[in-house]
């Protein structure tokens, strides 16, 4: 049994760690500025690289607390958002790119995302694969795509269980966290696996899709030190959200895209890599990336055991796996829950430990 004293212990040796990675970070050049966000997963990590050009990886959302924080940050390390040369943005999710178009305008600095979100091609087939057309880019038509990525929430929402009336009350919370993104035009499209050049290093380009399908994660080779954003987080595990193909058309609902299969196979690379130092993009920095890795693969087999228990005792949809396993929190955070619940029973599915059958228009799973 542990004592207070054993986890202020704990507590302490974490902090030290802390400062000790961050330190190690800071010779290399990379800063941490932690800027605050509206949402539960609390304040996100930009990173400030001190090099040639003056690089912000990530820039918080769009709010004036995050602005004047951010501000601040770069005061402390005597720099202005006008200096900024290029902003480097991770992945889709408005906590990470919100402000990058008040600090594109201010600073005049480059824009670089990766080449999927900076301009999407439709999926054509048949005869049509000649005519592909490309489409609005995600970051610049930012207010479109979260127009389609809701109607497809909405869509699966109803598809798998979820009072219609819940769907409805979700949509309109969604919609007023909108503004904390913001619509910005890419300058500087990133290939996966190309390299982004700054004057002292090299930055590797590596797609990690799961937690979102941009996810984009940036290696400093000379120093193995990896910019992973929400890849690999170490106090909590990344969820691996349901969400639209980058490259889907209007309308998209099938095939489900299974994030937690493609999150893993993402996992499974970067394990293989070796690094000394991952900064992620909440929370602490990580210095054992296999140990927490092979942790997150055994808690996702465990949550699959457990569902694939709920499911054997009788057939359910998704939202009633979620409520077994997290009671009311399955209503207020409803698509979340369902995008874990989906996530593990693909793992089923792909096993054939369990058989997906649709009636009336919603998807119940049993026992295969």
């Amino acid at each position: 049994m542990s004592t207070p004293e054993d986890a202020s212990e704990h507590k302490q040796t974490v902090a030290e760690e802390e400062h000790d990675a961050l330190a190690v970070a800071a010779a290399a050049g990379i800063h941490r500025l932690a800027i605050p966000t509206p949402f539960m997963v609390g304040r996100v990590n930009a990173y400030l690289i001190e090099d040639s050009p003056l690089t912000l990886v990530d820039s918080g959302p769009n709010s004036a607390k995050a602005l004047d924080e951010l501000e601040q940050a770069l005061a402390a390390r005597g720099h202005a958002i006008e200096d900024i040369e290029l902003l480097v943005i991770t992945h889709q999710h408005m906590d990470h790119f919100g402000l990058a178009s008040i600090l594109a305008r201010r600073s005049g600095a480059e824009v670089a995302a990766l080449d999927r979100l900076a301009a999407i091609l439709a999926r054509r087939s048949g005869a049509e694969v000649a005519a592909l057309s490309e489409l609005a880019p995600f970051l610049a038509s930012y207010g479109h795509q979260t127009d389609l990525e809701d109607q497809f929430a909405e869509r699966m929402m109803l598809r798998h269980g979820i009072p219609p009336e819940i769907v409805t009350a979700l949509r309109a919370v969604a919609a007023g966290f909108r503004a904390w993104g913001s619509a910005v035009e890419v300058s500087t499209p990133l290939a996966p696996g190309g390299e982004l050049k700054l004057r002292e290093r090299t930055l590797r380009v590596l797609h990690r899709p799961g937690h979102s399908p941009s996810d984009t994660v940036f290696l400093d080779e000379s120093r193995a030190i990896l910019l992973a954003a929400d890849h690999l987080i170490a106090h909590i595990s990344s969820n691996p959200l349901l969400a639209r193909p980058l490259d889907a058309p209007e309308g998209f609902l099938e095939p489900r895209p299974k994030a937690l299969i493609t999150y893993i196979d993402s996992l499974q690379k970067t394990r293989a890599m070796d690094l000394s130092l991952v900064l992620p993009g909440h929370g602490r920095p990580i210095t054992d990336h296999v140990s927490l890795i092979d942790e997150r693969f055994r808690l996702h087999q465990r949550r699959a055991e457990k569902i694939r228990r709920l499911i054997a005792s009788q057939p359910r949809s998704a939202h009633e796996i979620a409520q077994e396993l997290w009671g009311n929190v399955a209503v207020t955070q409803a698509f979340l829950t369902l995008s874990e619940v989906l996530g593990h029973v693909d793992l089923l599915l792909r096993d054939e430990l369990v058989v997906e059958d649709e009636r009336d228009g919603v998807v119940r799973f049993r026992a295969g």
